[in-house]
């Protein structure tokens, strides 16, 4: 659409790093937008999943507005696979990925899928517009890996568990277990402001599921 006379266009931030927290930062459109392919996609991920012989477990959280985690992170699979099974529980949602995710013309399409570009070198800043975005929002979940890297790592990220804590909303514990074939959402943490007894509670929850490639879990 054309712009009017003397209208400036507003360059778009590229990341919710690159947002003003003061002003309201409106998420972009993606596939969970589009009734039909939404639809369409919600029926082909179950049945692509049930054919594989994954079962789904849980449903759909019930809150509005909440951090997704979603472990363990070990394998390019990963990304589909979690796809798959938000189509098949109907959930909107938004997904954290590094910058080299999103490069020209494959970026648009990543955004399309709900992606958001993260520049990991400016996480304080990523915390805090997260948090905004969150407060600006009445419906709104963003997935988050908490080990950041499909590499095997000593000690997970916590800036998930900031977001959640400083917007007031739950983190939902989301897994895929490719060892039993079972994958979903099952429960809602409330975080404490006590985060080292919070990681301890919210990793155990992941002790005995597999990732696709389980030494680097």
């Amino acid at each position: 659409m054309p712009l009017p006379p003397n209208h400036a266009a507003r360059p778009q931030p590229a990341s919710l790093a690159d947002a003003d927290p003061s002003r309201k930062h409106a998420m972009q459109r993606t596939i969970f937008d589009t009734p039909l392919i939404n639809s369409l996609m919600h029926w082909l991920s179950r049945g692509v999943l049930r054919l594989s012989g994954w079962r789904i477990e849980g449903g759909a959280p019930a809150a509005e507005k909440y951090v997704l985690i979603a472990a363990p992170h070990t394998s390019n699979w990963d990304f589909p696979f979690t796809l798959m099974v938000c189509f098949a529980l109907r959930l909107k949602v938004y997904w954290m990925g590094k910058n080299s995710l999103f490069p020209p013309v494959l970026g648009s399409i990543m955004r399309w899928l709900g992606g958001i570009p993260v520049d990991r070198s400016r996480q304080g800043n990523l915390v805090e517009s997260t948090v905004a975005t969150f407060n600006q929002h009445e419906r709104l979940t963003i997935i988050i890996p908490p080990e950041g890297t499909r590499a095997k790592v000593t000690r997970w990220k916590t800036g998930f568990y900031y977001i959640a804590q400083g917007a007031g909303v739950p983190i939902a514990l989301g897994y895929l277990d490719f060892r039993l074939k079972r994958a979903g959402v099952q429960q809602l943490f409330i975080p404490t402001g006590d985060i080292e007894a919070d990681m301890q509670k919210i990793q155990s929850f992941y002790a005995g599921i597999s990732g696709k490639n389980p030494r680097q879990f």
